[in-house]
């Protein structure tokens, strides 16, 4: 299994944010100067981030900033914001498995449970991890 980008790409950019906000102005270029990615796919993720109430964006000269406290932001409110989960659901089953099959007749009945708890298990996890913990090891690592 493999998330998408989006999501490391987000706390890449909430590490930014918080690193260099007294320095610089957040801008979709400076954060794509860091992220190494193109500013609109930057863009696009704040506007997600903003939707979600977790970035506060203004045009022109003023930049991204954070709208909540580090602690108050978890690796959940990040991986709902920017991963496309459709009804809040992880796994996504195939459309229309064969009723005259007796796997695909009783596929849901034997996976569903399953999928849940790991779903269940991985909300539990990114939970627990908040922005606040990114902001100690940034600054570990980088000496901010």
């Amino acid at each position: 299994m493999q998330i998408s980008s989006r999501f490391t790409l987000a706390v890449h950019i909430f590490a930014c944010i918080d690193t260099f906000k007294d320095e610089y102005k957040i801008t979709s270029d400076f954060l794509a100067g860091s992220t190494n990615v193109n500013p609109v796919i930057v863009r696009k993720i704040l506007g997600q981030l903003k939707a979600a109430g977790l970035v506060e964006v203004v045009r022109g000269t003023g930049g991204a900033s954070i709208s909540k406290p580090l602690n108050e932001i978890t690796f959940l409110d990040i991986y709902k914001a920017v991963e496309c989960v459709d009804n809040g659901e992880l796994f996504h089953f195939h459309e229309n498995p064969n009723t005259k099959c007796p796997v695909g007749r009783n596929i849901h009945f034997i996976l569903d449970d399953k999928l849940k708890k790991v779903q269940d298990a991985m909300e539990r996890e990114l939970a627990s991890i908040t922005l606040e913990d990114v902001k100690k090891d940034t600054e570990k690592y980088i000496g901010k």
